[in-house]
């Protein structure tokens, strides 16, 4: 970011490069709209070359972009719901297609990948079904690998609140899960109750 607000265009293209796909991935976990994501993104990239001019380094990039993210996702959550056009993540009601949360990464290995795709649907319904405020900490911390202390700056809470908001949105997915027919195996991972 130095570099970029010295003038080097190349500078740019490298953040964008090395961060764009993972606020990409935040927004659309967040905001359960592939579109809106995507507008969103866009929008975050402009605020970083607006602010390039007076961009001060107080904290790692990466945590100043999640911030600017965030804080697009949360006022436009709030202009939605202030216009009552909401969109329930679990893409029900008129939200239409790409309403659904959407997990990312990886494809697992092939033998897990029927079990996988049951889980899958399950797991997107149990993040969509958090608070809002659990919701963002775990995704934060489990999809955009950030650190307690990373995502206290980012969101603005107290480390110990993001570690409580953590905890009971590891508590929640328990029981969610638990209710969906999840139940956790040996290895650790989700498999079908008995």
């Amino acid at each position: 970011m130095r570099r970029f607000c010295q003038g080097d265009a190349k500078a740019f293209e490298a953040l964008v490069g090395r961060h764009r796909s993972a606020v990409h991935a935040f927004l659309v976990r967040s905001l359960g709209d592939r579109s809106r994501a995507e507008d969103m993104t866009q929008e975050a990239w402009l605020r970083v070359i607006a602010a390039a001019p007076r961009w001060e380094e107080k904290a790692r990039f990466r945590t100043w972009l999640f911030t600017v993210a965030r804080n697009l996702a949360v006022d436009d959550s709030r202009r939605r719901s202030f216009r009552g056009k909401t969109v329930p993540l679990d893409g029900t009601g008129d939200g239409g297609e790409g309403a659904a949360v959407v997990l990312g990464g990886d494809d697992p290995p092939p033998d897990h990948l029927a079990e996988g795709a049951l889980l899958r649907p399950r797991l997107e319904a149990a993040i969509a079904s958090l608070p809002p405020e659990q919701r963002e900490v775990f995704l934060l911390r489990e999809f955009a690998d950030e650190s307690f202390s990373q995502i206290a700056a980012i969101t603005g809470a107290p480390e110990p609140t993001v570690k409580s908001r953590m905890r009971y949105a590891l508590e929640s997915l328990r029981r969610r899960l638990a209710e969906m027919g999840v139940a956790p195996t040996a290895s650790g991972e989700g498999g079908r109750a008995p």
